[in-house]
């Protein structure tokens, strides 16, 4: 029961809230995700900038390296793969990462113009909120990389057909995993202007100190440090996840340490825009500005 006033300055009651079923759940999760799908057609710049990144890396850095980096046979590859096919899946995890990050800078934006706080005052409970606002964005950086993926192919970088069905999977899960860390980073950040900076100091050590330009083998052959630090990396593992399977195999290890980190991720997201912890609190450190 919830005390509410009355215009003549008494007290009344609501009713016990009516517990919604699946349908009702069904029709807010369409709702965010139809949102967030207008919002990503309406930004083309967003999709542009999202493909030309990892399109060079691909077209004029692997180019570059082709001859320099060549990648001996190591698992899963089966014969000895050109450096662009190598990089493949580390420029997927980058589309991702880039993506959870774009999402969350959403977050922070939409929370300093008021329409976060419409959102979370939705009578559904928050993490079903926050999970459906994640899905919608997995959804729209898996599209993107999808477009990334067959630009690739007319480029000859392939991998078996089968694979680009059976990879749906790990790019689900390490797309969720870089989203809920967004998501975590959005919850405390106050300002838009600080986003960015603490982007730029999240993606690029993710990217460089991982499997996704170079084998651990050759990192742990010149730098023992740097190695230790990319089996310390969280997106190491995703990359290696999808890797294993564009050629139909589950990297398990892999596996294992995306989906704890993804848990980690989301329940500390989950937490953090709780009313007493996290939005209330930045309420009264910004003077009610959320």
């Amino acid at each position: 029961m919830t005390d509410i006033a009355r215009h003549d300055g008494s007290m009344s009651h609501w009713a016990p809230r009516e517990r919604f079923g699946p349908l009702e759940y069904l029709v807010c999760l369409k709702g965010i995700l139809k949102r967030e799908g207008l919002r990503y057609l309406n930004q083309r710049e967003r999709f542009i900038s999202s493909l030309v990144r990892p399109l060079l890396w691909l077209f004029i850095f692997a180019a570059g390296f082709r001859q320099v980096l060549g990648v001996s046979i190591i698992p899963p590859y089966q014969t000895y793969v050109l450096y662009e096919v190598y990089i493949t899946p580390g420029l997927c995890g980058m589309i991702l990462l880039f993506s959870g990050m774009q999402s969350s800078l959403s977050m922070v934006y939409d929370r300093e113009m008021g329409n976060m706080r419409i959102l979370l005052v939705s009578p559904f409970p928050r993490w079903f909120l926050l999970v459906s606002k994640l899905l919608a964005g997995v959804a729209v950086s898996i599209v993107q990389v999808y477009v990334f993926l067959a630009i690739a192919w007319f480029w000859d970088v392939k991998a078996p057909v089968v694979g680009y069905f059976l990879v749906l999977p790990a790019l689900f899960l390490s797309g969720l995993m870089l989203g809920a860390l967004g998501m975590l980073l959005s919850s405390l950040i106050r300002q838009l202007e600080n986003f960015a900076g603490i982007m730029n100091f999240v993606i690029f050590p993710m990217y460089f100190a991982s499997s996704a330009l170079y084998p651990l083998w050759r990192v742990q052959e010149a730098s023992p440090l740097l190695y230790r630090i990319c089996l310390l990396n969280p997106f190491t593992y995703a990359v290696e996840l999808v890797r294993f399977a564009f050629y139909g195999q589950i990297e398990w290890a892999s596996l294992l340490v995306v989906a704890a980190v993804t848990f980690l991720f989301l329940a500390g997201a989950i937490l953090a825009y709780n009313p007493s912890l996290g939005l209330t609190t930045r309420k009264q450190d910004t003077g009610g500005n959320t």
